[in-house]
């Protein structure tokens, strides 16, 4: 056997893909689950599962027989009432966990930021790691919180501690539980509620790929360092046309203003829950697709050897399982 990782976040999406990369590299793994958390993702696999939360006090004590960690798990939301929720989560928990690090000899940590907390250049030119975006221009409470948790762990690093930090871009593959964003996109697909589109891009990668790109940061990545796990950089209408083709369903054909969508986000966030009714919208995900978050990841791929699995394959797997475990 491999050395011992401890690793957040594993019931999640990149996590549970990441888990199962770490047990087929002969790694052992120990993950910290939080109390009541859904544990689909990790059934039957066989790792240590240790609960517990980001904020916990004595997380140091159930590391100390682990060499390495993989901080993989955020809070998750656009929503803007999730405010302090992602500050807790994010970046105080990434606080807590990368002292408690210190203090059970973790000898080096993966942290797992994201595409964005780098924010998008204005000049045409793809961003890449040497950019860093003013927090003040980064869209929403989500960006700003993974942006603030990523100044934690370059602050870390500072201090001595070993840290690769990694960007992942928008994953695509199975476990995709939640669903994410994107996972939503493929689910209202499946199931004829998409009727049309805004002209808005992404940069796509295999999550399976993503996995990868964080166990070669962990046995490759330089201190101190960041690197963008991505691959494809491709419009919403295109990625809706790829998976026209692989599941033999029509894409939608009508290009939304941005207005309508941005007026629905508010009458959702600020109309629907003052009546204590759920909003399907979120105005900062409408303000986000203003942007094309396009990115190069050419330095993971030559400093890590990040693989680029045609994103085409990815769909195709995310779709099967989509069809196999989600509800219509």
């Amino acid at each position: 056997m491999k050395d011992k990782v401890f690793i957040t976040g594993a019931t999640g999406f990149v996590g549970a893909n990441l888990v199962r990369l770490l047990l087929k590299e002969n790694y052992q793994v120990k993950a910290l689950v939080r109390k009541n958390s859904n544990l689909s993702n990790v059934q039957n696999l066989d790792i240590e599962l240790i609960e517990g939360s980001l904020n916990d006090q004595n997380l140091a004590e159930k590391m100390t027989d682990c060499d390495y960690l993989f901080h993989v798990a955020a809070h998750y939301s656009l929503w803007l009432k999730d405010k302090d929720l992602l500050y807790q989560n994010n970046v105080l928990g990434t606080r807590n966990i990368l002292n408690c690090a210190k203090k059970a000899g973790i000898k080096r940590t993966v942290y797992t930021s994201s595409v964005s907390a780098i924010g998008l250049r204005k000049d045409g030119i793809l961003t890449d790691e040497n950019y860093q975006s003013p927090v003040e221009n980064l869209i929403g409470n989500y960006k700003k919180s993974k942006y603030y948790a990523e100044q934690e762990a370059h602050l870390a690093g500072k201090n001595g501690q070993d840290i690769v930090i990694v960007n992942p871009s928008t994953p695509i593959g199975e476990f995709d539980i939640k669903p994410t964003p994107t996972g939503e996109i493929i689910v209202r697909f499946l199931t004829d509620n998409m009727p049309g589109f805004v002209d808005t891009g992404l940069n796509f990668i295999d999550v399976e790929d993503v996995a990868k790109g964080h166990i070669l940061a962990l046995e490759k990545g330089k201190t101190g360092e960041r690197y963008i796990l991505g691959n494809e950089n491709l419009t919403l209408q295109k990625f809706l046309e790829k998976l026209a083709l692989i599941t033999g369903k029509k894409a939608p054909k009508i290009k939304f203003p941005l207005w309508l969508p941005l007026t629905v986000a508010f009458f959702d966030e600020y109309v629907l829950t003052k009546l204590g009714k759920t909003p399907s919208v979120a105005v900062e995900g409408v303000k986000m697709s203003a942007q094309f978050m396009y990115y190069d990841s050419s330095k993971a791929i030559k400093e890590l050897g990040l693989p680029q699995t045609n994103i085409d394959q990815a769909i195709d797997r995310s779709v099967k399982w989509f069809l196999n475990h989600q509800k219509s």
